[in-house]
């Protein structure tokens, strides 16, 4: 009998190990979708030694896509040939699958410069969630890359693909996947993140997609989904898609697309977009139901567009077109400090902030008693295209993706 207990209690804790394990999340910009990552350890600085390569792969495909990390898989999208799939690596750079997702993004006209995979697989568990550029959305098992479910945003949903596709990374919750097609009727949708099945649709603003993808902000009254179109900053509810509130995005130009995803953090919601005569970096006061926002401020010399931008403590950082990093304080908005970086993709770890320069230089900036010093470069080689891709961190190990080349770096 006494066995028979100690079975079942280590059976249980087993288990529980397990559930703990299968549910952790990885996504588009770290766990929280806030270019942050829980690294340590990482060197100070790379002007003596610059980050070893560890391994490279010219063979996922076009695309500006970041990778996923989670336990000891990555996944990442490319466009091979017109399909677009989905690829499977371990942590030493061996492919472990790939599967297609229909066809990618090819373009014409001037979006014909840009082909490929745009979108982050969101990975939770045993599952992994990605979009297409051409809007069709699947559910992959991670072990084997057997499609579990797929639907069209156009086809299914009604959407409306935009002149350089879809490139929202879709957020997953532990019921639904939300998705924005971007058409008059399904504007924003929920899907049930088991089937693939439409559990609401919304038609919010009717407007049009931008490449923005959405944060969930959990309040004790509701939870709500905000994300941008090409008008907006908005939010609906998680539960049925209401419309809550919707803040105007002033200055809108034509190729003006709205990338970066917001930031939420101790009641206030943070935005930075790059529309000339706009309002540039926003800080706005997020009301405790979640049912409107009250704007606190705006730096309207503050612009990025599609670089990410990054809170640490009373800080908010990004980089702009003029190659300098900033620092905004969160009090005023007014501007504390800079650096010359080239504009690029911001991210953050272990005091850290690594800039991927859309020059192909990635820069190691510290962040000590408040202060930014370059700690050192490094050129990227490999790869096509522009460097627009965000860095990835996990475990020690830089990820960077340059068009049809993925490399890690190490660099703890």
């Amino acid at each position: 009998m006494k066995n028979l207990r100690l079975i079942t209690v280590v059976s249980l804790l087993v288990f529980g190990l397990t559930q703990l394990y299968s549910q952790k999340l990885a996504q588009w910009r770290g766990i929280n979708r806030d270019g942050q990552y829980n690294e340590t350890n990482l060197r100070k600085e790379w002007e003596t030694k610059a980050p070893e390569l560890l391994w490279f792969t010219d063979a996922i495909g076009s695309g500006f896509a970041a990778p996923s990390i989670l336990n000891d898989k990555l996944f990442v999208n490319g466009e091979l040939e017109g399909t677009s799939y989905l690829f499977a690596y371990d942590l030493k750079g061996n492919l472990l699958w790939k599967s297609p997702n229909g066809p990618e993004f090819i373009g014409s006209d001037y979006s014909a410069n840009f082909p490929g995979a745009r979108s982050t697989p969101t990975i939770i568990g045993n599952y992994a969630y990605t979009s297409s550029g051409k809007g069709r959305i699947a559910c992959f098992d991670v072990t084997s890359g057997t499609e579990k479910w797929a639907t069209d945003m156009v086809k299914d949903l009604g959407g409306y693909l935009n002149e350089f596709g879809y490139a929202e990374s879709v957020l997953v919750d532990d019921k639904y996947v939300y998705c924005f097609p971007g058409g008059t009727v399904t504007n924003i949708a929920a899907l049930d993140r088991i089937t693939g099945k439409s559990v609401w649709t919304s038609k919010a603003l009717w407007d049009t997609t931008s490449f923005c993808s959405p944060i969930l902000v959990k309040l004790p009254a509701r939870n709500i989904l905000v994300t941008l179109s090409r008008h907006f900053l908005f939010a609906v509810a998680c539960q049925d898609g209401e419309l809550l509130w919707s803040y105007k995005l002033d200055g809108y130009k034509y190729d003006g697309e709205h990338c970066n995803t917001p930031i939420y953090a101790d009641g206030f919601i943070y935005n930075v977009a790059a529309d000339e005569g706009g309002k540039g970096t926003v800080k706005l006061e997020l009301a405790p139901d979640g049912k409107s926002v009250k704007e606190i401020w705006y730096n309207n010399r503050i612009r990025n567009g599609f670089g990410g931008f990054v809170k640490v403590g009373n800080n908010l950082f990004t980089t702009i077109e003029g190659n300098y990093l900033k620092s905004v304080e969160l009090t005023k908005g007014l501007v504390v400090d800079s650096v010359k970086v080239n504009n690029g993709s911001l991210i953050f770890a272990d005091n850290k902030f690594i800039c991927y320069g859309t020059n192909g230089v990635i820069t190691l900036i510290n962040f000590e008693n408040k202060k930014l010093e370059i700690a050192g470069k490094l050129k990227i080689e490999k790869g096509t295209k522009e460097h627009f891709a965000h860095p990835v961190l996990a475990n020690g190990i830089m990820y960077i993706r340059h068009g049809k080349a993925l490399m890690a770096y190490k660099i703890n």
